[in-house]
């Protein structure tokens, strides 16, 4: 099992982060990637790539949410000098949030929009966070994965058409925790959708699985999300573990 997006970097795993990490492997979880957020917590998650090697594994980009007039344009430049510095798995998290502050829309569509550029350019995948924006995102990504591009979009919460508009892009599904919650009703949204488009994450430490939903999410957690699509799906545990590891590898590549 692989997490495919995870913040251990964050504050909140500061008191027990060598413990939380080793809960992880006995649960069975092979590797961790890391999202970038900004510059803010950029050497802690290098640190901890560095710590554990081959484990944690670190993307780099800027985060729709800290996309701020006064701000944005040096955290991008920062952004560019860390890719240009050394290798990342992806460029990520990037995308569009209109959940908490549509005022930034033209910046983070410029942010968007350039961080793609670099992908390409760096032929690197990206990953995508959308929230309150799926489709907006997707019709941003169009003429890049006409180019070639590849990415996930992470925390998928959406619903079959957007799936689809989705996989219709070549990209992949990010399913965490959000997929246990009932009123999500993802499981029907998900009906007709292969495994082979997807890929687990936590997106920790937010949005716990049930049972741990309202708490701090962890990596060791993936076999509830895990649990949760194989009894939707009517497929063994081993295979989903199998097939959706495959994919996070053959997408990062690293």
């Amino acid at each position: 099992m692989i997490d495919s997006h995870c913040h251990p970097y964050s504050s909140d795993f500061d008191e027990d982060r060598a413990a939380m990490i080793e809960r992880a492997k006995k649960s069975g979880i092979s590797r961790i990637y890391m999202p970038a957020i900004d510059s803010s917590t950029h050497q802690k998650m290098i640190d901890l790539e560095t710590q554990y090697p081959d484990y944690c594994i670190a993307m780099m980009g800027l985060h729709p949410c800290d996309v701020k007039q006064e701000t944005y344009k040096n955290e991008l430049a920062i952004v560019k000098n860390w890719l240009d510095k050394r290798p990342f798995a992806a460029i990520g998290e990037i995308g569009l949030d209109f959940y908490w502050d549509k005022s930034t829309e033209e910046m983070q569509r410029y942010a968007f929009d350039i961080q793609m550029q670099w992908a390409l350019e760096k032929d690197l995948p990206i990953v995508i966070h959308a929230r309150d924006s799926t489709m907006a995102c997707v019709e941003m990504v169009k003429p890049f994965a006409a180019r070639g591009l590849k990415g996930i979009f992470h925390c998928f919460g959406g619903s079959a058409e957007e799936a689809n508009a989705i996989i219709d892009l070549g990209f992949l599904l990010g399913i965490g925790g959000v997929f246990t919650f009932k009123k999500a009703n993802m499981p029907m949204n998900l009906k007709d959708i292969s495994i082979d488009h997807i890929v687990l994450e936590t997106d920790a430490p937010y949005l716990a699985p049930v049972p741990f939903r309202g708490k701090r999410n962890e990596s060791s957690y993936i076999p509830y999300i895990l649990n949760a699509l194989s009894e939707a799906k009517g497929i063994p545990i081993e295979e989903i573990a199998s097939r959706t590891a495959k994919n996070t590898l053959d997408f990062f590549k690293i």
